[in-house]
Parts: structure tokens; sequence; C-alpha cells
């Protein structure tokens, strides 16, 4: 790939062709007690309070991310060990992002030569800290964690195509090769506990929202309220499944922040319980 520059010049650091200002962002129950309150938020100057908000709230690592100072000094406490906790800084959150993607380019050799893959980052740095463009929910909560911090931690179950192999192999964690991608369509057969079966599909779908993504579902091919079953009584009403998914999707905060976790429901309009389903 070879990569024109539009809005950067080559040797001039992008963070230095914006003005910054640090803002105090605040959410509020309805009854007005505080739910999450973060100081010392540095954006844009351009950028709107709703806009350093979503930041803070929704996009912000929490936890684990090295603390430094004014000067970029790395914060130790007593023992000497890293002071560690939240993102702070839109700075920190494009570095994580377009630094992963340009270091992700220069490995799979998409880049002509090392002045594309830096011409990558300074374009999509600009873009992001201008309001230009923007990239999906789950690449602000979860790329580049490992990149830049050296995140880590237990596997989740997911799975990525080797690109030296073309085989689908399972993830070592969760960060290295993160989950970026925005929404999945997932099937479900009329079985409740085994794979792709109903409760199957509350696992997979509490991976993908656990991540920040969203999840979508034809539930057509249940049986509906009062249908046999093999064991010789009758099926539950689909709807009191549906519930279930929903009550789920409110419990697991979208990439582990404030947000309720995005879920889409479809039934085929022949499905003997489309009226309960249409009401609800």
């Amino acid at each position: 790939m070879k990569i024109s520059r539009l809005f950067t010049i080559p040797g001039q650091n992008v963070y230095d062709r914006f003005e910054y200002s640090t803002r105090t962002s605040v959410l509020r129950n309805p009854d007005g007690s505080k739910v999450f309150e973060m100081n010392n938020v540095e954006v844009p100057q351009q950028w709107s309070q709703v806009a350093a908000d979503i930041l803070a709230q929704k996009y912000f690592r929490k936890t684990g991310i090295p603390q430094r100072d004014e000067k970029g000094n790395e914060i130790t406490d007593s023992e000497g060990k890293p002071v560690t906790g939240s993102e702070h800084s839109i700075k920190q959150v494009v570095h994580r992002m377009a630094g992963c993607w340009k270091e992700w380019g220069e490995k799979n050799q998409y880049f002509d030569t090392p002045d594309d893959a830096q011409a990558f980052y300074d374009e999509v740095a600009f873009m992001i800290l201008g309001q230009m463009g923007a990239p999906n929910s789950p690449q602000w909560f979860n790329t580049g964690l490992n990149f830049a911090y050296g995140t880590t931690g237990p596997a989740q179950g997911h799975y990525y195509v080797d690109p030296a192999s073309g085989e689908v192999k399972e993830s070592g964690d969760a960060y290295s090769r993160p989950q970026a991608h925005a929404c999945f369509i997932q099937s479900v057969n009329d079985d409740l506990v085994n794979d792709g079966g109903i409760f199957d599909l509350a696992m997979r779908e509490a991976r993908v929202f656990k991540f920040g993504s969203g999840s979508g579902t034809n539930y057509s091919n249940l049986r509906s309220g009062g249908e046999k079953l093999s064991g010789g009584g009758s099926s539950s009403v689909l709807m009191s499944f549906l519930k279930i998914f929903d009550s789920a999707a409110v419990a697991i905060k979208s990439g582990g922040t404030s947000r309720r976790a995005a879920k889409m429901v479809i039934v085929d309009f022949d499905l003997p319980d489309v009226e309960k389903f249409i009401v609800w």
C-alpha cells in the first residue's frame, strides 16, 4: 500500500496539530446520584462535552494503564511498583488504535515502505482527533490494549484465521487478537442445552457483549408455546426465552462500561407467537 498524505506533514508530530483542554465527565442517575465521575479528561478543544463524555464513560480503558506525570515519566508507589489506573487522554486511545493497526500492517507487509506505514498512522490519527472519521465501538474498547500496555488475560473462546496457514485456530488470550467487529448475526437451534441451542446462544452472546459488540438472531426455529416436547411435556413460550436474553443483555455491560449491550431480535411473520412478540 502506498499512502499519500492529505492532512499531515512528514516529521511533524500529528498530536501537536491540535490544541487540547481538560474536561470533567459526570454521569448521574435520574435521582441525581453519581454513577460515574472523571476529572482531567484530555480532548481537543473543539470537541463537544458530549464527545468527551462518550470517550471518558465508554471508551477509556479503566484499569491496568500505567500512570504518568506531566513530563511523561512513569509514576511509582512507595515500593517502586508502577501505579496503574485509567486512560485519561484521547492521545492514549488514538495511539493504541492507530499504532496497533500500523504494527499489524507492518507485520503482514501491507505497506510499501516504512514511510507509508508512518503516513498511515499520522493520517488516521489526524482524522480521529479532528472527528473526520471514527472506528466502531469494539475498536475503541479493545484494539491496541496488548500493543500499547501489554494487557493480557485468559482465553475467552475467540477464534482467528492464521494468516500463514489459513487455518482457524483458538485464540490464546482475548487481547493480542481482540474482538473488533461491531455486530454478529447468530443462529439458534430448537434445543435447550446442546451446541447451537438456546443456552449455547446465551453463552455466545455473553462473549460478544462483554467485549462491546452486538448480537442479532432470528428465533423462528424455536417452537411456540404449548408445542409437544420429546420428553412428553409442552414447550415454554418463546417469549419467556426472549425475556431471558433481553435481561442478559441489560446485565452484561457492553465493553465493561456503562452501556447496555446491543441486541436485535426478529421472528418470521407466520410464527404462532408473532402477535405476542409484536406487543412485547
